[in-house]
């Protein structure tokens, strides 16, 4: 954990994936590989990474098993240590289960979590709301998810600045893709912290006053990313256009519902690990496999060209 007082979950926390390794013992054949796991997270961290988000989608939270899960954020939260921060995904049915893991996140010395509303509920405004004071009541600082495609669950600005009012509650990240909504944000929360939460609206977001990217492709490209950030976030509009136009292509697979085995294939495109992911996710399609390789490959060859000029 950070030894000073977390001020703000900004800057580039990525949303770490998680290797597996064979095992025919373990859950569908596969086990989790911790050390791979370990030095993934020191990699992106020594690449200028703010930090990690251990237990989100891209890391597969909801095809582990509870022992897992948990030894997963440990394991971020241990390898991480000082050098950043580790915002822990806590998502849960109701609001008991979240509360749970954050108390573990707690425990386990995480500096953050990050919380979805209720994941398998059309949850109303007033559920919505005290979802997240029973996360916030454990005293971590919380980042709230806005994930509308997958939860059912709007978090309207509207809604924001009601959940903003709650003691901990410090930031959201906003996975809505409208970039409209920063600015809304804005306004109606503005002791809220906004973090753009789709790869593909990244820049666009930094540039209307996002504060953080809670980012999947810098699993893949992390010091590229640490250096858009940097960019957009100072306002420096041609210099981050001319790095973000040729990863754009594959900035799109974020949100789309192959994202986690795009960003793994990409992570072996420039020789990281990347691997094969748990029901129910499955391989990803020869189609969609050629679409992800050849956006990949542009990326990388803009990169090799900026690199090389």
């Amino acid at each position: 954990m950070s030894d000073t007082t977390l001020q703000s979950l900004g800057g580039v926390i990525v949303a770490t994936a998680l290797p597996y390794r064979d095992d025919a013992a373990a859950p569908a054949g596969l086990a989790v590989d911790y050390d791979r796991y370990a030095e993934h997270c020191r990699w992106l961290v020594d690449n200028g990474c703010r930090g990690v988000g251990p237990n989100g989608s891209l890391g597969e939270y909801s095809s582990l098993t509870d022992r897992e899960r948990r030894r997963v954020a440990r394991t971020a939260v241990e390898t991480v240590g000082h050098d950043g921060v580790v915002v822990v995904g806590v998502h849960g049915p109701g609001s008991h289960q979240a509360r749970h893991w954050a108390e573990i996140a707690a425990e386990d010395g995480a500096d953050g979590v990050l919380c979805l509303p209720p994941t398998m509920y059309r949850a109303n405004r007033g559920e919505v709301v005290a979802h997240y004071e029973a996360v916030a009541s454990v005293g971590l600082p919380v980042m709230v998810y806005n994930n509308p495609i997958d939860t059912k669950v709007d978090l309207t600005p509207d809604l924001l600045a009601e959940i903003a009012r709650i003691d901990g509650v410090v930031a959201v990240k906003e996975f809505s893709g409208d970039v409209r909504r920063v600015l809304e944000i804005k306004e109606k929360a503005p002791g809220l912290e906004v973090v753009a939460g789709a790869d593909d609206v990244v820049v666009e977001s930094l540039l209307m006053g996002a504060t953080g990217w809670f980012a999947g492709f810098p699993n893949v490209f992390p010091a590229e990313a640490a250096q858009l950030y940097e960019l957009a976030a100072a306002g420096r509009l041609e210099d981050a256009r001319a790095l973000y136009e040729p990863l754009v292509a594959a900035f799109r697979w974020d949100s789309r519902t192959e994202f986690v085995q795009a960003i793994k294939l990409g992570m072996e495109q420039v020789g990281r690990y990347g691997g094969p992911c748990r029901p129910p996710r499955g391989p990803l399609t020869a189609e969609h496999r050629a679409a992800v390789t050849a956006d990949m490959t542009r990326a990388v060859r803009a990169l090799a060209d900026r690199r090389a000029a």
